[in-house]
C-alpha cells in the first residue's frame, strides 16, 4: 500500500490524509490550544478524493495518521464513448477506461492529468 505515517501537526490544507480507509484532500485544518489536562487538539475537515464525501477528524496534534501517496500522472485521450474515455498513460503506454467527470469535455488526442492511488483513477 502506498501510504506513510505522519503526525497530525504536520498536515496542512491541500495535503492528503486517510480517513475511514479512504484517501481524502484536506480543505480545513484548525488547532485548539492545550487545556489544563490535555494536549492541543487538531480538527481536520477533508473531502474524499475519489468519492467526494465529506469527512472530519479530531485528534491530538501528536497522534499519528496515515497519509496516502497519490501519484499525479499524464495521459492522452484515445477515444470517448458516452460517459467513458479510453486513456493512454504517457509514461507506460498502458491503456485503461475512466469515467469522464460531468464538468469535463474530453476529445480524442487531448492530454489530461489524472490522480492514481491503488488502482483508482480520477481526472484532475
Amino acid at each position: 500500500m502506498a501510504k506513510e505515517q505522519k503526525q497530525v501537526r504536520e498536515l496542512q490544507e491541500g495535503s492528503y490524509v486517510m480517513m475511514e480507509e479512504k484517501p481524502c484532500k484536506i480543505y480545513a485544518y484548525s488547532t485548539a490550544k492545550p487545556g489544563k489536562h490535555g494536549s492541543a487538539k487538531a480538527r481536520v475537515e477533508a473531502r474524499g478524493v475519489f468519492d467526494n464525501k465529506k469527512r472530519s477528524l479530531s485528534q491530538p496534534v501528536d497522534a499519528k495518521v496515515w497519509v496516502p501517496i497519490i501519484e499525479r500522472k499524464q495521459g492522452q485521450v484515445v477515444s470517448v464513448t458516452g460517459e467513458d474515455a479510453q486513456i493512454m498513460d504517457l509514461e507506460t503506454y498502458e491503456t485503461f477506461t475512466m469515467r469522464i467527470p460531468e464538468d469535463e469535455d474530453l476529445n480524442p488526442e487531448d492530454e489530461i492529468e489524472y490522480l492514481e492511488y491503488e488502482g483508482q483513477r480520477k481526472v484532475v
